[in-house]
């Protein structure tokens, strides 16, 4: 199958705007769990936070369920597993022990809270403080089980075929059917977990989404999509800008919901129709935007900890250093993490073993 560059395109731009998003995160004011510090009560610069956390993320799953799609047509279930397995369960397992662990150890230093806490639990619980964005990946792998079982009870495809046939205004009525799903599985602390929404998402992405004609639908409606998220956006800061936009409350607002689908369809749809162009720095990104991932939040937290803390620079210079260091320094880690086989492994997933080359 012909690879679909506008994904890709829209895979490693949303990558690069997680990262931006917590640098800002990292310094909310609005009471968001996870901040270092904070310049001032009232800080404009959280609306970016606004903007994208409702969809960005759900977008990256309905991408991923997408490329699933794509990749079950060319591997067995168990290749498919193996690989995800490695991928996925590796670096958000055995990545904790060998990196992230330093970001849950400022995290419990900045926080004081294990103090006099006996060695062999305060080790289990840095450990696990360092998890921070892997929780993506995590849920991923779980979401590829279950789709492997949802194969097997349908091995006729009968539901993607059924999918497929959709007529083009139910796309725009699943919105009813995102905001129910936002309703269920959340878990009540760690707000990041929402099994539900999810769920439904990278299953939309396996079964709805890689239809041709369900591509072309989106691309025909992108203009007026566009403009309804545009004008949702400023309902939705408007109505929650200074609130913990992480609540229960807010994530299950039909608002929220609302933006969220409006937005993906207009991504989807203006990527569809623009996206479709590559060159040696996008084609060098969509390779790497998985591992930038994964190593960023360690280079995020210590930047604008150290910044805010250890420095007297202004806080616009402040934010436009810490960006430039994320941006920079986690393609720098990426590159060099993957050159040490045993690392590169339990920190990104790749493979011990070199590739053969084809003689």
């Amino acid at each position: 199958m012909e690879r679909k560059v506008f994904l890709d395109n829209i895979r490693w731009m949303t990558v690069l705007l997680v990262l931006l998003y917590h640098v800002v995160y990292l310094f909310n004011s609005v009471g968001v769990f996870g901040a270092v510090t904070s310049f001032s009560a009232v800080q404009y610069q959280d609306i970016l936070l606004y903007l994208v956390y409702p969809w960005f993320m759900a977008l990256l799953f309905l991408i991923a369920g997408i490329s699933a799609r794509y990749a079950l047509q060319t591997r067995t279930h168990g290749q498919f597993l193996r690989e995800r397995t490695r991928k996925l369960l590796v670096p958000s397992t055995l990545g904790l022990l060998v990196l992230h662990w330093t970001t849950g150890y400022l995290y419990t230093a900045i926080g004081e809270g294990l103090s006099g806490v006996p060695l062999p639990i305060r080790i289990p619980i840095i450990v696990l403080s360092g998890t921070g964005p892997l929780w993506f990946i995590q849920m991923l792998w779980l979401f590829s089980l279950f789709l492997v079982l949802i194969r097997k009870l349908d091995r006729s495809d009968r539901l993607y075929r059924f999918c497929g046939n959709l007529p083009a205004p139910v796309i725009l009525l699943l919105a009813v059917p995102v905001w129910l799903s936002a309703q269920v599985g959340n878990l009540p602390v760690l707000t990041t977990y929402r099994f539900g929404i999810y769920l439904f998402c990278f299953l939309l992405g396996y079964f709805v989404f890689p239809h041709e004609r369900i591509q072309t639908a989106t691309e025909r409606i992108r203009l007026p999509m566009l403009i309804i998220a545009v004008v949702l956006a400023l309902v939705f800061v408007r109505t929650y800008f200074g609130q913990n936009y992480t609540e229960s409350s807010c994530l299950r607002s039909p608002l929220t919901n609302l933006y969220l689908w409006a937005a993906i369809l207009a991504i989807l749809g203006c990527g569809k129709a623009r996206g479709n162009k590559s060159n040696a720095l996008t084609e060098y990104l969509t390779k790497s935007s998985f591992g930038i991932y994964i190593v960023h939040y360690p280079i995020a937290v210590y930047a604008c900890w150290g910044l805010s803390r250890l420095t007297a620079l202004p806080v616009p210079l402040v934010y436009l250093t810490a960006a430039l260091i994320v941006l920079l320094g986690s393609p720098a880690l990426y590159e060099l993490l993957r050159r040490i086989p045993l690392v590169r492994f339990c920190v990104l997933g790749i493979s011990i073993q070199p590739k053969v080359p084809n003689r």
